[in-house]
């Protein structure tokens, strides 16, 4: 899945929710892995709109996925301690 989208109006990649049929602007990062597939240290992540950070965060979390919810700006910060 792709996180950034460019829009028409703009050339610059504008993240997006990655809930299904959502085009709002990302303003969360759900970190998770499947211990199953990954490495522990491993992280993939889902963007959210507010709107859907709850639902994707209990998706995740009911199969013991999620591993941290921060915000969009935390986590694209170079000190981010992830």
């Amino acid at each position: 899945m792709n996180l950034f989208e460019t829009h028409a109006e703009s050339a610059t990649p504008s993240p997006i929710c990655s809930a299904k049929g959502c085009r709002d602007a990302a303003v969360w990062v759900l970190a998770w892995n499947n211990p199953k597939l990954h490495t522990p240290e491993r992280r993939k992540t889902w963007l959210a709109c507010d709107a859907h950070r709850e639902h994707l965060s209990s998706f995740l979390g009911v199969r013991g996925f999620l591993k941290d919810v921060v915000t969009l700006a935390e986590w694209e910060s170079p000190a981010a301690d992830r």
